[in-house]
């Protein structure tokens, strides 16, 4: 059960706990496509499907894994060896990236998200924790966060517990006063409830859950969330 008296914070996942990513994604590789298709042919037609865009990041991720917790150069170096393999100028590498980048920030709330934040940042402290390259600030929602904490910018990911606990100190506040809420059962959940967080699960889909050691709480909406503090 959600001991709410413990709670002085509040982190939270963005991806899929604050909008859907794969249509987001999906979106941005078409843009990225597009910006190819005039500027890089080659490359367009030689990585015009999912699984030739998936072959090529996988082949960064077997052979620079110092980059695995980073999305964004994960990203560009795979656009980088896509117009090198095509013959075609791989300086073209950036601007491409940053089309990309651009679309991946355009998101869609889900609809409970935006009065959810409102609620919760006019009562706790709020810092997000994530494995992606969305950044608060270019999707808008800035105001509400107190810090911002990427496996990017820090070197590790969830579901490691340092991510966690360097969103506690961000806040100043200790670790166990922190609740965490997040959609990912194994990267967000175990790894805040290890981590010495609470934690409730954002299940939006039904999904069963997979482990042993169990959330405090299971919403299907962060409104529901909120319903606890009033």
């Amino acid at each position: 059960m959600l001991d709410i008296t413990r709670i002085k914070a509040i982190s939270l996942d963005l991806d899929d706990t604050l909008w859907p990513v794969l249509p987001t994604i999906e979106r941005a590789e078409k843009v990225l496509h597009d910006w190819l298709v005039e500027h890089a042919p080659m490359a367009a037609a030689l990585f015009s499907t999912p699984q030739a865009l998936r072959e090529i990041r996988d082949y960064m991720k077997a052979n620079k894994p110092e980059l695995k917790h980073d999305l964004s150069a994960v990203r560009r170096e795979s656009i980088r060896l896509a117009l090198y393999r095509a013959g075609e100028n791989p300086l073209l590498a950036e601007q491409a990236f940053d089309v990309f980048f651009a679309e991946r920030q355009r998101v869609t709330l889900f609809d409970d998200v935006r009065p959810a934040l409102e609620f919760l940042a006019a009562r706790f402290p709020l810092v997000s924790i994530s494995n992606g390259n969305a950044d608060v600030e270019r999707v808008g929602l800035a105001p509400f966060f107190r810090a911002a904490i990427s496996a990017r910018e820090f070197g590790v990911g969830k579901p490691d517990p340092r991510i966690f606990h360097a969103a506690a100190g961000a806040v100043d506040v200790a670790v166990a006063q922190v609740l965490h809420v997040g959609d990912d059962a194994t990267l967000d959940m175990l790894g805040a409830l290890n981590a010495g967080m609470q934690a409730v699960w954002v299940n939006r889909t039904e999904q069963l859950w997979p482990h042993e050691l169990e959330p405090h709480l299971t919403v299907e909406r962060l409104d529901e969330l909120c319903a606890v503090f009033s």
